[in-house]
């Protein structure tokens, strides 16, 4: 990221030479007891009494949801939760009317202080005023009605903040739900600009089960090719769906470029939270510049790109390492997740205290 420096954490341990498959949960395990088990064991430890609260924060695209459940995936949903705060609002919205007959209604209410009245603040939710913009402290307030129901786990935030002015209510946040003594903190991650619009513009959707692949990151095991356009096309794998061919979503083609204020305002936010002083945080990048990536990883942590060629009516599959530019023109890898989650643990072993 233009401005900031992160950190290349390496995952390479020297004189293992195995393979790992990090495509099945198995093959995971292994990786990462081979690469941070020592760490794995001592945070397994401290969460058997103990608790964390962190904020993640990237561009929209830059893999937090997928990051937190791998993170899930080694410890368990029984010690930890991911909560997304755009989910928690839709939901709310959606299902208003049995939220408003149940307990939780007037338990917001009383959580809410704010600026507009309570019924204003449902209102701008339920989209009926266009007067008031659903205002943060009633966010807050159904965040901390939320997280009521997770209590003994660790918490992933993934959504707060989102404004500039959030950054400054997401220093006591943790405070204000009595999280008192766990320490809190900000997993800030680094993406590539090139790395998102990638990732959208080969984007491909099942239009039956919504099951979303990439024509160049992620191909499903059934791929055609259609002589007419002279395009390649996947075919749905997802053995509960009837096998449908996979489409582009109307403007993916455009990549980033629908989204750049959105991605200049997360921009903004991370460059603030990186300034703070006083909060730990945990730094991720899912590159490496490509002079440096022998040094730090192993060649199967490395993001494939897949090659597709049409022979005899056939369509042959090749990979190869997936090259972009990082957002200051270098020639980088990106990394595959398993690799980002071993600097994740690398970094959260050395905040949390020991137990």
């Amino acid at each position: 990221m233009k401005g900031l420096e992160f950190p290349v954490i390496g995952s390479k341990v020297k004189n293992l030479h195995k393979k790992f498959d990090l495509s099945s949960p198995a093959g995971r395990k292994q990786y990462f007891q081979a690469k941070v088990g020592d760490e794995i064991h001592d945070i397994k430890d401290y969460l058997k009494e103990n608790t964390f609260i962190a904020y993640m924060l990237g561009k929209k695209n830059s893999g937090k949801g997928t990051y937190s459940k791998l993170f899930t995936e080694i410890f368990g949903e029984d010690r930890i939760a991911t909560i997304s705060v755009g989910d928690v609002v839709r939901e709310t919205h959606a299902n208003w009317d049995s939220f408003k007959k149940s307990d939780k209604y007037n338990q917001l209410k009383a959580l809410y202080r704010g600026y507009i009245s309570y019924d204003d603040a449902v209102d701008a939710l339920l989209g009926r005023s266009t007067a008031n913009l659903l205002p943060t402290e009633f966010v807050l307030a159904l965040l901390k009605l939320y997280i009521q129901q997770y209590e003994g786990k660790s918490i992933f935030i993934d959504g707060l903040p989102r404004e500039m002015d959030q950054v400054s209510y997401s220093l006591y946040f943790r405070d204000l739900i009595n999280y008192r003594q766990d320490p809190d903190m900000f997993i800030l991650i680094d993406i590539p600009e090139s790395v998102i619009s990638e990732r959208i513009k080969y984007r491909r959707i099942c239009p039956a089960c919504h099951t979303s692949r990439n024509l160049k990151l992620l191909v499903t095991s059934k791929i055609g090719y259609d002589k007419k356009k002279d395009e390649f096309y996947l075919i749905c794998d997802n053995p509960s769906c009837t096998g449908e061919r996979m489409v582009a979503k109307e403007g993916d083609d455009l990549g980033i470029e629908p989204i750049r204020p959105r991605l200049e305002k997360d921009e903004e936010i991370l460059k603030k939270a990186f300034a703070l002083y006083g909060i730990p945080k945990v730094l991720l990048r899912n590159h490496v510049p490509v002079k440096d990536a022998d040094k730090y990883f192993d060649g199967y942590e490395i993001t494939p790109e897949y090659v597709l060629k049409q022979k005899n009516g056939r369509v042959i599959v090749s990979e190869k390492p997936w090259t972009v530019k990082d957002d200051n023109g270098v020639d980088s890898f990106s990394l595959l997740a398993p690799a980002v989650i071993v600097a994740l643990i690398k970094q959260l072993a050395e905040i949390l205290p020991s137990s």
